[in-house]
């Protein structure tokens, strides 16, 4: 499985509070989700997420509560993998549940600027950034959890699977 798209870039502790604030959490639309995704951090990221983005971060990205309304959020939003240096193990847990595409790459901060080009491979475990001509290693996606990423997430997964798929 290989995704590409344009970065847009945060740093390091991006928290789920950061992702989408406690005061949306009354809803549980991924559209009204979507529309205050990292509104505290970046008010223009609704636009920017918007065509298929790959969120790049530092550190701990989804740190704090373990809501799994962030990582819906930022799906909903329009962003189709979040490759950081590393993850709140939680928020990756509840990413890959829903089907967002997260994807550990140590560097990926200092290497990468907005607006560079990337493709993630989950299946080799690299991060290619074409607009710069150089990749990383990124941590492979284990087959069973590709093939929950490539049903849109657990639920799809499972019920692929009860249905005989």
């Amino acid at each position: 499985m290989r995704i590409t798209g344009r970065a847009i870039k945060y740093g390091d502790n991006i928290n789920t509070d950061v992702i989408i604030p406690a005061r949306y959490l009354t809803s549980t639309d991924p559209t009204k989700l979507a529309e205050h995704a990292m509104e505290g951090v970046d008010p223009d990221f609704a636009s920017k997420a918007k065509g298929g983005k790959i969120l790049v971060a530092g550190r701990n990205f989804g740190c704090g509560s373990s809501r799994e309304h962030a990582p819906l959020a930022l799906k909903a939003s329009g962003i189709r993998a979040v490759v950081a240096d590393s993850f709140a193990r939680i928020f990756f847990r509840n990413a890959i549940n829903i089907g967002l595409v997260v994807v550990e790459c140590k560097g990926v901060s200092r290497s990468v600027e907005e607006g560079d080009i990337l493709e993630v491979d989950l299946e080799l475990g690299m991060v290619v950034n074409s607009s710069k001509g150089t990749s990383l290693p990124s941590t492979q996606y284990p087959e069973a959890v590709l093939k929950i990423t490539e049903k849109g997430g657990l639920m799809e997964y499972l019920r692929d699977k009860i249905a005989g798929g």
